[in-house]
């Protein structure tokens, strides 16, 4: 009876020592076009922090983040951000790029398409965002609007580690 007791405590213990250890999955590789013609390649995003939010021009939550992460991507760029906009539109590339420069998207916007949109597995629900640590590990994801001060939390935290 002591025997099996025991037994029982260290497979706990095991199993919650483990769990304390996270393991975060690595993000999918992509390279596409942004909708200016640019080829984007998640291989040279490596050693970044990279937000990857999913969205669309209909879709009234996306809308109200844009000017979030268009602010916090102005002003951490040049320190190791990268945001990347997958638009699951149905429009063209033409009717996003003007979409993105009227509301001042200064990061890269790719038309997604369905080995992206697979890869990445969002969900049904839009947006979708995923925080991708400077190792190209998936640290947060997000269904649902995120604001600026999610984005900073999750970037401060990220870009201190090694």
């Amino acid at each position: 009876m002591k025997r099996t007791a025991l037994a029982i405590a260290l497979t706990v213990l095991t199993v919650l020592s483990l769990g304390a250890q996270a393991v975060y999955p690595p993000a999918p590789a992509f390279v596409g076009k942004d909708v200016s013609g640019r080829t984007i390649d998640s291989a040279v995003l490596k050693g970044k922090v990279v937000v990857v939010n999913f969205w669309a021009t209909w879709c009234p939550p996306c809308r109200e983040e844009i000017p979030d992460f268009v602010a916090f991507y102005e002003a951490n760029k040049a320190k190791g951000l990268e945001i990347i906009g997958f638009s699951v539109d149905e429009r063209t590339p033409a009717e996003i790029k003007a979409f993105a420069a009227q509301n001042k998207m200064g990061y890269p916007v790719i038309m997604a398409d369905l080995k992206t949109i697979r890869a990445f597995a969002p969900g049904e629900y839009i947006p979708t965002t995923f925080i991708i640590d400077k190792k190209g590990l998936i640290r947060h994801k997000q269904v649902g609007a995120v604001n600026r001060k999610t984005l900073e939390d999750w970037f401060r935290k990220l870009s201190a580690e090694k």
